[in-house]
């Protein structure tokens, strides 16, 4: 452990003394990792550390290793500090993250020490049951609720990790299509919607940490929040916990429960005329972000299982409404 980061987090957490006592996961591409802090002496047994070091990785899992690739994950970091230290206090216990400690960086080496979420969301999910979706649903309703019309100040200014503008070496390698020729139109129609949130940008249920009942969650990963419509989080989330067949057959139930909690979680907000509109819009937008989602797959990996059936439906419906 770096000694200078040491320092801080004994002095931060007034512990005596602690150790790495697990490597919770390495950090896409090989910048940094997340671990589990074991503390002597602290009124908190342990902490998560995520080590990020911002020097340009040699590999990455698909190939993509670009100074593209490099800056946005650089930008990524900074961007995720900023939320710790500036946006994440503002999350209810209905939209739960895990609490900041502090940050600390020296030279390209950057610390971020936050809560240990394990004590009351010890469990990991892949493929989900209906309740346990609807559980991260309502998280994302809460989430969006919180932050409607905020503008994303130092944020991200559009989020996502996927949006076109980050992603040009993708979107150069996706063969000629339909899809291909109408991105920027759907890239615009996403950018310009009335109604505006800052969105999770990569909340898939691996970012999802469930209670052991299954009834509540906290989420992680904040590297690509920015603004956005809502329906590029939920679109997204849908497809990393459930199979094209599964997402078609409950997209209505699925919906509706997204949109009976975000009318319930933002009465504080917009008066009901106006959460109607936004409804409305946002329906519309759901079709559009999985196109848009659609785009960025077929250029970064025309093979993943993500592009299915239902993705295909959603997509050529989009294509054939201009």
């Amino acid at each position: 452990m770096n000694p200078d980061f040491k320092e801080f987090l004994l002095k931060t957490t007034q512990a005596k003394d602690c150790k790495e006592i697990v490597m919770i996961q390495s950090l896409w591409s090989g910048y940094g990792k997340i671990s589990r802090i074991q503390l002597d002496g602290a009124a908190i047994e342990t902490v998560v550390v995520k080590h990020i070091s911002l020097r340009k990785a040699n590999a990455h899992p698909r190939g993509w290793n670009t100074d593209n690739s490099h800056n946005r994950k650089v930008k990524s970091y900074e961007v995720e500090t900023i939320w710790y230290e500036n946006y994440n206090q503002r999350c209810t216990v209905d939209c739960r993250t895990p609490k900041f400690l502090g940050s600390f960086s020296q030279d390209q080496d950057q610390w971020i020490i936050l809560e240990d979420l394990d004590a009351q969301f010890p469990a990991r999910e892949q493929h989900l049951s209906l309740c346990e979706v609807k559980v991260c649903l309502k998280w994302l309703a809460n989430f969006h609720a919180t932050f409607l019309n905020e503008t994303p100040k130092d944020l991200w200014e559009i989020g996502t990790y996927w949006h076109l503008a980050t992603r040009p070496d993708e979107f150069a390698q996706m063969q000629a299509s339909e899809l291909k020729n109408n991105a920027k139109i759907i890239d615009e129609i996403l950018n310009n919607c009335q109604y505006q949130t800052l969105v999770h940008g990569d909340a898939k249920v691996a970012n999802f940490c469930f209670s052991n009942d299954g009834h509540s969650v906290a989420a992680v990963d904040f590297q690509y929040i920015g603004g956005g419509c809502g329906m590029k989080d939920v679109t997204y989330f849908l497809g990393s916990c459930l199979s094209g067949n599964e997402c078609e057959k409950h997209e209505t139930e699925l919906l509706d429960f997204y949109f009976g909690e975000l009318e319930i979680a933002s009465r504080d907000k917009i008066n009901k005329a106006e959460y109607s509109k936004l409804e409305q819009e946002w329906r519309r937008m759901y079709q559009i972000a999985s196109a848009d989602f659609t785009r960025f797959l077929l250029g970064w990996m025309p093979s993943h299982e993500k592009l299915n059936a239902y993705t295909e439906k959603l997509t050529k419906e989009v294509l054939e409404s201009f």
